[in-house]
Parts: C-alpha cells; sequence; structure tokens
C-alpha cells in the first residue's frame, strides 16, 4: 500500500468510527467530510471509490439493527444458508475453493522444523497484510502496522522453520479473493497448524457466505458441540488466516459487531464492505 493509499484507508477508517460512535444521530454527508477534514465532494468520492457504494447506504451495514436483521432471518442454520443457491452463487464459492489441510504431528510439534515459509507483504482494502505460504499452501494471513513486528510474529508460530521473503503463486491466488472477481480465483489451499476442534471450528467458519454474519453459538452448533460456545470463540480468536478464513462474521448474537484480532473498526470496515458488494 503506498503512502497516498494509507492515507485513504486511515480516512476511511476514521469516517467509519465516527459512524459507528454517531449512528444515532445519523450525521450527514458534510458532517461526516468535515470530520476527515476533507470537502464533501472529494470524502463522496473517495468512499464511493473504497466502498462500492455511498457513505449512507453503508452506514445501515454497520448497524446492530442490520446485524440482528440478518442474524433473525437469514440464518436458521449455516447448513441450511450453505444450501441456499440464492446467494447469488458467491457466497459459497468462499468455502468451494478454500481447501484445510492440517500440519502433521511432526511439522506442529517441532515449530516448523523442515518447512520452507516464503513471505510478503501487500495490499488490501482494509491496509498492508502479512501473507506467508509453504509448499502445501497458505499458513498466515494477518493485517500489520508493522513489517518487521509482523515478521517476528511469523517467525514465533513457526520459531524451527527457514523463510525467505519471496512472492509466490500459491500466495497470489489467495491475495485474488480482495478482487471479489471469484472467476480469477484458483483453488487456495490452507496449511494449518491447529488442534483438531480448532480446524474443525475454522472450517466452518468457511461455510459462513459472503455478506451474511453468524455467532459463536451458532458455529458451536454446526460443529455439532452446542455448549461449547466460549471454546468457538478462543478458537476464532487464534485464527492465523485473516479475511479467507471469515472470522470477522461472527458477531454477538446481540447483533454487537464483538472482538476482533485486527482492531473493531477493521471488522466492521470488512462487514459493511461485504454488504455492499452484494447489495451494491
Amino acid at each position: 500500500m503506498n503512502i497516498q493509499e494509507q492515507i485513504n484507508y486511515e480516512r476511511i477508517t476514521e469516517a467509519i468510527e465516527y459512524l459507528k460512535q454517531n449512528y444515532k444521530q445519523q450525521p450527514t454527508l458534510d458532517e461526516i467530510a468535515e470530520k476527515i477534514h476533507l470537502s464533501p465532494f472529494h470524502f463522496q468520492k473517495l468512499f464511493t471509490e473504497w466502498a462500492g457504494t455511498s457513505p449512507k447506504k453503508f452506514l445501515q451495514y454497520i448497524s446492530v439493527e442490520y446485524a440482528k436483521d440478518i442474524l433473525r432471518n437469514r440464518e436458521a442454520s449455516l447448513v441450511d444458508v450453505a444450501d441456499e443457491i440464492g446467494l447469488s452463487g458467491t457466497g459459497r464459492l468462499h468455502d468451494l475453493f478454500i481447501q484445510i489441510e492440517g500440519m502433521t504431528p511432526a511439522e506442529y510439534k517441532h515449530g516448523g522444523k523442515n518447512l520452507s515459509i516464503n513471505y510478503s507483504f501487500a495490499q488490501s482494502p482494509f491496509g498492508n497484510i502479512i501473507i506467508a505460504s509453504t509448499p502445501k499452501g497458505i499458513c498466515h494471513l494477518a493485517f500489520v502496522e508493522d513489517e518487521l513486528n509482523a515478521f517476528f510474529d511469523l517467525k514465533s508460530q513457526f520459531p524451527n522453520a527457514e523463510f525467505r521473503k519471496r512472492a509466490d503463486q500459491i500466495q497470489q491466488n489467495a491475495l485474488n479473493i480482495f478482487s471479489h472477481d471469484f472467476s480469477k480465483l484458483s483453488e487456495v489451499k490452507l496449511h494449518l497448524k491447529g488442534s483438531e476442534f480448532q480446524l474443525k471450528v475454522w472450517q466452518a467458519l468457511l461455510k459462513i457466505p459472503l455478506g451474511q454474519l453468524s455467532t459463536y453459538g451458532n458455529i458451536a452448533k454446526s460443529i455439532e458441540n452446542p455448549n461449547a460456545s466460549r471454546a468457538v470463540g478462543t478458537a476464532i480468536g487464534s485464527n492465523p488466516i485473516a479475511f479467507l478464513i471469515p472470522c470477522h462474521r461472527v458477531i454477538q448474537s446481540s447483533g454487537l459487531i464483538g472482538g476482533y484480532m485486527w482492531g473493531n473498526t477493521r471488522k466492521s470496515a470488512i462487514i459493511a464492505w461485504e454488504g455492499a458488494k452484494i447489495n451494491p
């Protein structure tokens, strides 16, 4: 992400945070633009280019009422939602083209010993990211503020692996998801370090269609462990693959957005951005 793109994204997040905090007052375009020190014309243009919809319409996607409506009317269960063909076909593709493979016990136990990991930095609509891959698939994807700290975080997860700063085709296939042009997507494989329970939860997250939301309780039910909501929350909080494994689509049953490893404002931005993509 170049300097101007970073500035633009920071302005977008500032506007979203202002919208969240002042939702009940229904702020006008002029008020939001003034808050981020842009003219109404330039703010409208910047926001629409990023979100694909107007600030006014975007506002509805970050409301608790919108979230409650999805949970109440569109998600009897993950199985039912997954079987609906009416979700424009794109939602299910997320599940279909992403395949999870757990690391072997040896790879897991020995901190990635004998693993060769390529990593690179890239830009997304939601800020800079680090993405890493083994020959078997993507093993790490996270939003970053500082590249050096991001690499150290990656290395701490696989202390005995060999690292090379190199972009590869495995990474590029995964990054295509940010364009939401599914015709360009190849099958994406994820090579993940996790317990059997974690892998099961992360697999369940892939079944939440684009533009839909779920709750911790519903995820627990979908993996046939209805009393494990808290453990599900812990597994979701340990998700090593931002965006691709859509933990951002899991919210509280009250309709509140809830926590997110990479920041609540970013979570709101992603949810609303996805909502705008299927309801432009």
